[in-house]
């Protein structure tokens, strides 16, 4: 049986699935309508995650998958609406790839000491 999960990096060294954390638990969402997946990728986008990839793979290649890393599953039939948890988790195993923002390249206006002497007279006038 084909069914559809959601991928991050998909095809790089960085990939992820995408899970939900239930306790001490994650749980991969196996969906069996594309379009299922797809609205729920769309609805973790409005939660400011990345673009997830919808990928069709053998629902007993995931099972083992999770059977391997210790990870629960569940089958979402077609037409059964998923929705994502309010709350994600602060650090995921896999990391958004993209090229540091030029802002965070730039070297800082002001040395440590010139911050600190800005500072002292800064608290001085309060």
């Amino acid at each position: 049986m084909r069914v559809y999960v959601l991928l991050f990096n998909a095809g790089t060294e960085n990939e992820g699935i995408h899970t939900i954390q239930m306790g001490d638990r994650n749980k991969v969402l196996m969906f069996e309508d594309e379009d299922d997946a797809t609205r729920y990728g769309l609805l973790l986008e409005a939660q400011d995650f990345p673009t997830p990839l919808v990928e069709a793979l053998d629902a007993e290649e995931i099972k083992e998958f999770c059977q391997s890393v210790d990870y629960d599953w569940e089958l979402i039939a077609s037409g059964e609406l998923a929705i994502p948890p309010e709350q994600n988790v602060d650090k995921t195993d896999w990391q958004i790839e993209a090229e540091p923002l030029e802002e965070e390249q730039e070297e800082p206006e002001f040395a440590s000491p010139e911050l600190d002497d800005i500072r002292k007279r800064l608290e001085g006038l309060l």
